[in-house]
């Protein structure tokens, strides 16, 4: 299967270095290049790409209000969204993140990273780097706390269900935690679909939240 991605960054010889980088790649082909947030929006639309690969400094529209208007809560049929900027700054992840983004990377990742996340993202899981993920929880943990009742929420889940929700707060991604137990990863995605059932939540970003906040996870990790 080939995905497609439209990239979306003000500054032109960024798209054509991504678009460069991810068009020599077999299962990747660039619908599309938005030189604004407006653009992306409309190009979105228009293309239905599998990933928008969306800068968050852009004129006519920022990035976090574009992914909001593709990706946002409400929004029928959303496009899945990374995140990619040159600022490591905390209020931008959480942002984006709120907006609907299923990831953040910076722009001085090397190229694989970017490869990586467009795959990761594009098979329906979250890209959030687990030094990350300790940082949101600190500043802005209070706000995504999931509002039902931890106890009750908990006692919901099996042992099976816990252990798996543990490793999804430790950033391990779905083929990793197969590994890890030795199930298949079809498993595992179903595990992942019934805590977030279970626990009322959005994404596995949530879930992360959701597992360090009540103690699911060793903070020195």
């Amino acid at each position: 299967m080939t995905l497609r991605v439209l990239v979306a960054d003000d500054q032109e010889l960024v798209r054509t270095g991504y678009a460069t980088i991810l068009s020599a790649q077999p299962d990747m082909d660039v619908v599309g290049e938005a030189g604004d947030g407006r653009s992306a929006v409309n190009m979105t639309r228009d293309l239905r790409p599998d990933v928008v690969v969306m800068d968050v400094r852009m004129p006519m529209l920022d990035g976090i209000s574009a992914t909001r208007k593709i990706a946002g809560p409400g929004v029928e049929n959303p496009v899945k969204v990374l995140v990619v900027t040159t600022f490591e700054l905390d209020e931008y992840v959480y942002e984006a993140l709120r907006a609907g983004a299923s990831g953040f990377l910076l722009k001085d990742a090397p190229p694989a990273d970017l490869l990586n996340g467009i795959r990761v993202i594009a098979a329906g899981e979250a890209l959030l780097a687990p030094a990350i993920t300790r940082r949101l929880l600190g500043r802005f943990g209070e706000r995504v706390r999931p509002s039902s009742p931890a106890d009750n929420a908990i006692k919901a889940l099996t042992p099976r269900e816990v252990e798996v929700l543990q490793l999804v707060a430790e950033g391990m991604s779905n083929p990793e935690i197969a590994d890890a137990m030795v199930v298949s990863r079809e498993t595992v995605k179903t595990h992942v679909s019934r805590i977030l059932a279970k626990l009322d939540l959005r994404d596995r970003v949530q879930a992360v939240v959701f597992a360090h906040r009540n103690g699911l996870v060793s903070e020195t990790k």
